[in-house]
């Protein structure tokens, strides 16, 4: 039996990976959610986590755990003189301090479980985009942590991280909230769609799985081809 954690379980990439998980049954999935009410499937356990929330911890967790996903985000798109010092900061807390604390909570789970670390970051750390300064000073922080962890943490470890483009979830919805803002987004990219939440959920699978488990400091481009193509 496997035992898998996913931080932000209940909304977008992390739902679609609950889905996904928990179909398998040789698969344990404890998930958080904070401001979504999660769906329920199949014997998923879910916990009330808020990652900005200093003294939260998370109780009962398995004495080993075998995979960790952090999904939890934010998409703070601004001019770079309208966005405040706090904003950085909450973003900062949000991408990677979260991260950090959840990792270093379940350090000695994970390393009993040869896990597998999921982390996300975005297109825009490589491709510079503008209104991204906050995001992409955030993920790439997350970049630079994926690939210090999987040096630090091999061979018991992995840790790898997905860089996506514009993918169709909540946290996107003020970009896409129709379809015409879907149809101009996929334009941009060569295979002319958004992602999905469960392109990206599949991806993470595949990195939980041991299809994967020659696989550590990465980070891969699932982006319909927008970071090295052009139209």
């Amino acid at each position: 039996m496997k035992n898998i954690l996913i931080i932000g379980g209940s909304s977008g990439i992390g739902a679609a990976l609950v889905e996904i998980i928990s179909q398998k049954e040789d698969h344990q999935l404890i998930a958080t959610y904070n401001s979504t009410t999660p769906s329920k499937f199949n014997s998923t356990i879910f916990y009330h986590y808020d990652v900005l929330d200093k003294n939260a911890s998370l109780n009962e967790l398995p004495d080993v755990i075998h995979g960790l996903v952090y999904c939890p985000g934010s998409i703070n798109l601004k001019p770079f003189q309208r966005i405040t010092d706090e904003e950085y900061i909450k973003d900062l807390q949000l991408h990677v301090f979260g991260a950090v604390k959840v990792i270093r909570e379940n350090l000695n789970a994970l390393r009993k479980g040869n896990a597998s670390i999921v982390l996300y970051s975005t297109i825009a750390v490589q491709s510079g985009f503008k209104f991204h300064s906050s995001v992409a000073i955030s993920k790439g922080a997350i970049e630079g942590l994926t690939k210090s962890l999987a040096a630090e943490f091999a061979p018991k470890i992995r840790v790898n991280a997905i860089a996506p483009s514009l993918t169709d979830t909540p946290l996107a919805s003020k970009l896409l909230s129709d379809e015409a803002k879907k149809e101009a987004n996929g334009k941009n990219h060569p295979l002319q769609r958004v992602g999905e939440a469960v392109d990206i959920a599949n991806l993470t699978e595949f990195l939980l799985s041991e299809k994967s488990s020659w696989m550590t400091g990465q980070i891969l481009h699932i982006d319909g081809g927008l970071s090295t193509l052009k139209l």
